[in-house]
């Protein structure tokens, strides 16, 4: 019960942390929305991108699939989505060191930011409520396969019998042989009353 409540809780407050960090500062005062996808692939600049351009649009579709993996409890979909986070979360801090020689985390402001520890700790999030989910195949799966598995076949204690006249069946014959049939036609009956009457 605790598992299948805790695994939608911490997969849902991963996503929102994934979505909310690039509106908060990344490093150096620089907002997680103003670096560009293209910065991830060709290097760190100064230009300030759209939002279909930054790297909030691939958080807000690690929300998306995070949300409907919950809804549908299908684990390697929220999986998909904390991967996705922490990749591109790891991406920029590769570029950005590369940008500017190394990472650094100082307490003037400059550095790394609460952004990208947002982005990670969402990501970690997600990962750990598609481990912690219950899936779609979950124990009422297999409560009805229980339920629908066929009876055992009886035992020779327990012969093939009619229910109606107790009329026994095959499993209680146990000779080689065929078992007698009885002529249902007895003729009449034998006396003198089946004798003709005499005439006067």
């Amino acid at each position: 019960m605790i598992r299948s409540v805790l695994g939608p809780v911490l997969a849902l407050l991963g996503a929102a942390a994934a979505v909310l960090s690039p509106f908060r500062d990344w490093y150096d005062g620089r907002l997680g929305r103003h670096y560009g996808i293209d910065d991830l692939v060709t290097g760190i600049t100064g230009a300030h991108p759209g939002v279909l351009g930054s790297v909030l649009l691939p958080f807000l579709f690690a929300a998306v699939l995070a949300v409907v993996g919950v809804v549908l409890r299908f684990r390697p979909m929220v999986a998909v989505a904390g991967v996705l986070v922490l990749g591109f979360t790891v991406l920029w801090m590769v570029r950005q060191g590369q940008a500017d020689g190394s990472l650094t985390v100082a307490g003037d402001g400059s550095g790394l930011r609460v952004g990208v520890a947002g982005a990670v700790g969402g990501g970690v999030l997600l990962l750990l409520g598609a481990a912690l989910m219950r899936g779609r195949g979950g124990g009422a799966g297999r409560r009805v396969r229980r339920r629908d598995a066929p009876y055992a076949a009886p035992g020779s204690a327990d012969p093939d019998t009619w229910p109606p006249t107790r009329e026994p069946g095959p499993s209680v014959q146990t000779s080689p042989w065929p078992e007698p049939e009885v002529d249902p036609y007895v003729g009449p009956p034998d006396g003198p009353s089946n004798s003709r009457p005499s005439g006067p």
